[in-house]
Order: structure tokens, then C-alpha cells, then sequence
């Protein structure tokens, strides 16, 4: 390949790794094209790119910013996932797919800029997004605020229930 080919090909690399804080490296080399284009078309439905690199290409495009931690990372056939949000989303997603056929190994990665060790992925791919920490977190916020409207609001019940007896027993 000709430096003049190569050249448009790391300038968008570069766009992709400095416009997305999350990345995962991943080994597609067991999957089928027709896989990778139902991958591909998954990816693009939730948001999420997906680009088979090249790895020296990668390397110069993230250059400096490359974690030497994921240096490693960049060998053998190489497709990033990139996520500019949900970076938990897209980590289901690859495992999902992976589960389907056993077609992909994620090597590593990055996950809102802190490098991730293959190793690691399945942890995070089990976390839970932040649409539901933010439930949980309100849920427990609100929880005590319940319990103390229900403790003002006994006395009321408690009197007015005493009020109906009396009236019953008046009207006897």
C-alpha cells in the first residue's frame, strides 16, 4: 500500500479514536462475511461503528494516545468497535453476538478513556448501563421520603378511621 493511500485511511482512524473515549479491540478471524455484515448492520442500527483495521495504521492514528498497555493488543486480524456513548451497550452487544456463533474475541480496549485487558471484558459487559444505576439511585433517594409520608400519613388514617366508628356507633 502507498503512503498516499494510507494517508486518508489513518486521518479517519484518527477522527474515530479522538472522537470516541471507548473502544474494544476485537478478533474477528473465525467470523463469516455474512456475519460480519449482520455484526456491521447492528452496530449502525444502535449508533456504534465498527472498522476492520489494519493494525500498524491504527498505531500510527492513535499514536502517542495508544495506551502501552493495548500495544500488544495490535496484532493478528484486528476490527475496533467504536462508542461515542453507552460504552455498557455496546459491550452487550459484542458479547451477545459472540454468544450466538463464538465468532469473536474481544482482545481489549478502552472504556471512557482507562485501558481494559481483554480478561476484563466480561465484567464489564455485565454491568449495568447508566439508565439503570440512575433508576436505582433514584429508587433509593425516594425510598426513605415513602416511608416518612407514610409515617405522617398514619395518624390522619388512624383518626379517620376512628371517626367512622363513632359515627357508627351514633347512628346504632
Amino acid at each position: 500500500m502507498k503512503k498516499a493511500d494510507k494517508t486518508p485511511i489513518i486521518e479517519s482512524l484518527e477522527r474515530l479514536f479522538a472522537s470516541n473515549d471507548t473502544y474494544y479491540l476485537v478478533d474477528y478471524k473465525r467470523m463469516t462475511v455474512a456475519q460480519a455484515v449482520e455484526l456491521r448492520k447492528l452496530m449502525r442500527k444502535n449508533g456504534y461503528a465498527y472498522k476492520v483495521i489494519k493494525n500498524r495504521l491504527a498505531l500510527r492514528a492513535l499514536g502517542d494516545r495508544c495506551p502501552e498497555a493495548l500495544r500488544p493488543y495490535f496484532q493478528k486480524p484486528t476490527a475496533v468497535a467504536f462508542a461515542a456513548k453507552e460504552p455498557i451497550a455496546l459491550a452487550r452487544i459484542l458479547r451477545d453476538f459472540s454468544n450466538q456463533g463464538k465468532v469473536l474475541a474481544v482482545k481489549g480496549g478502552q472504556v471512557e478513556g482507562r485501558p481494559m485487558p481483554g480478561g476484563r471484558f466480561d465484567e464489564v459487559s455485565r454491568l449495568p448501563s447508566r439508565e439503570e444505576l440512575l433508576g436505582r439511585l433514584a429508587g433509593m433517594m425516594a425510598h426513605p421520603l415513602r416511608r416518612l409520608l407514610g409515617t405522617l400519613r398514619a395518624p390522619l388514617g388512624d383518626f379517620g378511621a376512628l371517626l367512622g366508628e363513632l359515627k357508627k356507633t351514633k347512628d346504632v
